[in-house]
């Protein structure tokens, strides 16, 4: 099979769309307080994620208008599987052992914080190629979804940007960054696929 550009911009397309799904899916199991499967979910996204960083970084050199989005997208796929491992193999033991010992309760915090860090920061830079290729969708396809695009994503960008700097109790209860990013990252998705055929 021959990775032509427009096969690899459609391919993380895709990826993002699943990597989407596999978001929706926890949160929903998290809400309903179901049973979550975190190896599998995480695991799963980890993987998403490490084929999405080679495909966007692809892209990008090859890429003649859209360096900028596809750089956002190849930094978020690395930012994420960093956030995954961290979720994956060290918030299990810190809580075993802050469970035991409560002095150490602030360290177990602590990486619970830094994970949501990365988190936001990845959202940063998938709400910024959402913007990048909403642009790019009104100038040469469809402008509702252009347009949409663009709000969601600046949006994104900024909520996980407040986020990141402020902590991620900044907006209480309201799911506005996670929530947000999760949604430029479809969009995102949905732009891609629309402007495969002009890089």
């Amino acid at each position: 099979m021959e990775f032509t550009q427009k096969r690899n911009v459609q391919i993380i397309g895709g990826l993002l769309i699943l990597a989407a799904l596999t978001q929706a899916i926890y949160t929903f199991l998290y809400v309903q307080e179901l049973d979550v499967p975190r190896q599998l979910l995480w695991g799963t996204e980890g993987v998403i994620f490490t084929i999405l960083a080679a495909f966007a970084g692809s892209a990008l050199v090859a890429s003649a208008r859209y360096r900028l989005g596809f750089a956002a997208i190849t930094a978020a796929a690395i930012l994420n599987v960093v956030q995954v491992g961290v979720g994956l193999t060290m918030f299990g033991p810190f809580f075993e052992v802050a469970g035991e010992v409560p002095a150490f309760e602030p360290a177990a915090a602590a990486v619970v914080a830094f994970s949501f860090m990365v988190y936001n920061a990845a959202k940063m830079l998938l709400g910024l190629a959402a913007l990048v290729f909403g642009r790019a969708m009104m100038a040469g396809g469809s402008k509702a979804l252009g347009r949409l695009t663009l709000l969601v994503g600046g949006v994104a960008l900024v909520a996980n940007g407040i986020s990141l700097a402020a902590g991620r109790d900044v907006f209480g209860e309201l799911p506005l960054a996670g929530g947000t990013g999760v949604l430029a990252t479809v969009l995102l998705a949905l732009c891609l696929f629309g402007s495969a055929k002009d890089d």
